[in-house]
């Protein structure tokens, strides 16, 4: 962690009133929000929170990353979802009060606006308008984790892969249109050792389908990438 500090109102008001999860808040709902909220910066690389740790709030990106992941004891992790700006995480913990169920990393220098958990349940309580928003975001995230857990239990690693990277360019692929993430990220996205990734990475590279630099990949050719994918369905 590099600091905490208040947040200024702009930010706060603009990321709160864009955010699926409070979109139906009234402005003077949305502006009781910020008031509360604080801002902490995140190096990238450093650990937001780890499974386990005390959930006294939810966070939401101003600016970078974050990756939510699951490990197991033996040092593995699957990864269960990247994060960009204007979406929430952390929420579960903050709503139950119990322990973070998985960890969180900056995978780039971030933004986070902090809303504690007390005045978070203080609100919905005076404004249950935000319920629905809260629930609609969490059954999101559920329908999101099942596909990807039945993804890696059922699909080939060819089709899982085309289609982790097809979605991982609509997230996190910037202006370059390049997804940087290790081979070995990859493979905790699709629940398959680096060396298995890399071996479809290299076939797909050598076809013309994707191109590698490092550990960024760009796709070349969707149309072949989204015919892997739709495989299982033929």
């Amino acid at each position: 962690m590099v600091g905490t500090t208040k947040i200024t109102v702009e930010s706060a008001r603009r990321l709160i009133g864009d955010c699926v999860l409070f979109r139906e808040l009234s402005s003077d709902q949305r502006n009781t929000l910020v008031r509360s909220a604080h801002l902490r910066t995140v190096a990238g690389g450093a650990a937001i929170f780890l499974m386990g740790d005390p959930g006294d709030s939810m966070m939401a990106i101003i600016t970078g990353t974050v990756r939510i992941s699951a490990p197991s004891p033996d040092g593995k992790e699957i990864i269960l979802g990247l994060l960009q700006p204007g979406e929430f995480f952390g929420e579960l913990a903050l709503l139950d009060g119990r322990e973070r169920s998985a960890d969180a990393k900056a995978m780039t220098d971030c933004t986070l606006a902090i809303l504690n958990r007390r005045d978070v349940l203080a609100f919905l309580d005076r404004n249950p308008s935000g319920w629905p928003s809260m629930v609609e975001v969490l059954c999101d995230r559920l329908r999101r984790t099942t596909l990807q857990i039945t993804e890696v239990a059922l699909l080939e690693l060819p089709v899982r892969l085309a289609k982790a990277l097809l979605r991982l360019t609509a997230i996190v692929a910037g202006t370059t249109g390049s997804i940087k993430l290790s081979q070995r990220e990859l493979g905790n996205i699709v629940g398959a050792t680096r060396e298995s990734v890399n071996k479809c990475m290299r076939e797909w590279q050598r076809n013309g389908t994707i191109g590698i630099e490092g550990n960024s990949i760009r796709i070349l050719d969707r149309d072949h990438l989204q015919a892997i994918a739709d495989a299982v369905e033929d």
